[in-house]
């Protein structure tokens, strides 16, 4: 699985169109994950590192989308994006969750069975 970048346009039609809806409606058919980052943020470019094996070993069972904050400052704002990187991690079901800053690969894997895949072991 590659990884997805969102412009607001695609964020709307793949993940949920939060400028309409007043209550929180994932659009997608399998759990995901929305890395907000900007290009020269260190932390982010770690980030991205670690999702590209995320990627690889959730290739089937998860999306990763990736949002570059200094291109999309609106769906940023609307996140209440004020530090860098922002995982959003969106369930089937319920409120997307957040992590933020650079997360430990086990951290983030813990996170990913439990809050996108209720505890399924990799």
């Amino acid at each position: 699985m590659k990884i997805i970048n969102l412009t607001e346009k695609d964020f709307v039609s793949r993940v949920a169109d939060f400028a309409n809806e007043k209550k929180w409606k994932y659009l997608g058919d399998k759990p995901a994950i929305v890395d907000f980052y900007a290009t020269w943020c260190r932390p982010c470019q770690i980030t991205a590192t670690l999702l590209e094996e995320i990627a690889n070993i959730y290739n089937k069972e998860i999306y990763i989308y990736k949002v570059d904050i200094e291109k999309e400052i609106g769906l940023s704002q609307a996140f209440g994006i004020h530090s860098i990187p922002t995982l959003l991690l969106i369930p089937m079901d319920g409120s997307p969750k957040i992590l933020q800053g650079a997360v430990p690969k086990k951290d983030l894997i813990k996170a990913i069975n439990k809050v996108l895949l209720e505890n399924i072991e990799v």
